[in-house]
């Protein structure tokens, strides 16, 4: 797992063109405000998590993000033991993002 700064993780999203976005917060979390363009895969129901996850390339990169960067470490670590080498933690989470959003 790599934890990124709010400013590495942006800047590494924009030119990484095998970039995903992956918002693991619940879902009334995710439609009270995300990031554009992310895919959803709600970490707090763990078994539909894992069945999402399975379904992933996993030669692509996961740029992941939840409110404040805990359960997307979690996320990247599951990932990670499951064959992604490639996900990244927003550190500070959706809470600190300084980005596009939308609300």
């Amino acid at each position: 797992m790599n934890d990124l700064t709010q400013g590495a993780w942006a800047q590494q999203l924009s030119s990484d063109p095998d970039a995903i976005l992956l918002d693991v917060r619940t879902l009334q979390e995710m439609q009270q405000g995300h990031i554009p363009g992310a895919k959803h895969l709600d970490i707090m129901n763990a078994g539909a998590f894992m069945e999402g996850a399975k379904e992933l390339d996993k030669t692509k990169s996961y740029y992941v993000y939840c409110r404040s960067g805990g359960r997307s470490g979690q996320a990247c670590m599951i990932m990670n033991s499951i064959g992604f080498e490639k996900a990244y933690n927003l550190m500070g989470g959706f809470m600190e993002w300084q980005g596009e959003k939308t609300i």
